[in-house]
């Protein structure tokens, strides 16, 4: 074989490997509640699609109500460091004694953008997600809620820090699809990835308000994990406690993700 030919067969298979193995770090890039609700500053590849199949929350509160949480979402790089995000919020409710609620709990919008890339500053990006009123287990009116996050990498572990604060009017006590909502949370998270089992583990503690003003500051705490199984799968898990407030409930997370890509056409 000629050394020209040589070396196009060694390009060809490099491109050929490169492809799926950019999804292989995918469990790196962590999304709010998958595993824990302090997330990254990054968002995924321009011209990548992440189908969040079944992320699911449990909660076990102290009057032992059950609040069950399942939020499918599709994520879009959309333009460089630039993801737009769509999910549909289903609850369910158990109160005990055949007492049981169950609907969407209404639509949520969501851009993620990242300022900047790590240098001698962390790397830093803005989320603004709308939730919609739709479906029977939506709050009344849409709410605003916009993030600031921050992400600083050490050869040792990764820190993140978000900071929240969420428009709009104080809800009715009875109001449904509100639960999950805070007027204002803040929070840091670290994580040390395992690269060569393709693995995250992490750990976090945030504090909230919730949107009643009358409801006491909340601390939580949670540690999880991630892991990808393929090129493209990656799963989760978590389990947390809420410490201080008025409902100290236990929780815990669970949900996988797919991350694909469509053949553009490059311009």
């Amino acid at each position: 074989m000629s050394l020209p030919l040589r070396v196009d067969v060694i390009l060809m298979a490099t491109a050929i490997v490169a492809v799926p193995l950019r999804a292989q770090t995918d469990y790196y890039n962590t999304d709010a509640g998958r595993p824990l609700r302090v997330e990254d500053a990054y968002p995924i590849e321009r011209r990548a699609f992440e189908v969040q199949a079944a992320p699911l929350r449990l909660e076990r509160t102290s009057a032992g109500i059950y609040h069950w949480g399942i939020e499918p979402e599709l994520a879009f790089g959309i333009l460089p460091r630039t993801q737009i995000e769509v999910g549909a919020p289903l609850a369910f409710v158990d109160a005990g004694d055949g007492n049981r609620t169950s609907g969407l709990a209404g639509l949520e919008l969501a851009l993620l953008h990242n300022l900047n890339v790590e240098t001698a500053i962390p790397a830093l990006g803005v989320a603004v997600d709308v939730l919609l009123p739709v479906g029977g287990l939506a709050p009344d009116d849409a709410y605003t809620s916009v993030t600031a996050l921050a992400t600083r990498t050490f050869t040792w572990a990764r820190f993140h820090l978000n900071a929240r604060y969420t428009l709009g009017d104080e809800p009715e006590p009875e109001e449904g699809g509100v639960h999950e909502l805070s007027r204002w949370l803040a929070g840091l998270a670290v994580d040390r990835a395992l690269p060569l089992r393709s693995m995250l583990l992490g750990a976090e503690v945030f504090a909230r308000q919730p949107l009643h003003e009358t409801e006491d500051v909340e601390w939580n705490t949670a540690a999880g994990i991630r892991w990808q199984l393929s090129p493209r799968w990656a799963m989760d898990g978590g389990i947390g406690r809420t410490l201080t407030g008025s409902d100290r409930a236990w929780f815990v997370t669970a949900g996988g993700a797919y991350a694909f890509g469509l053949p553009w056409r490059s311009r």
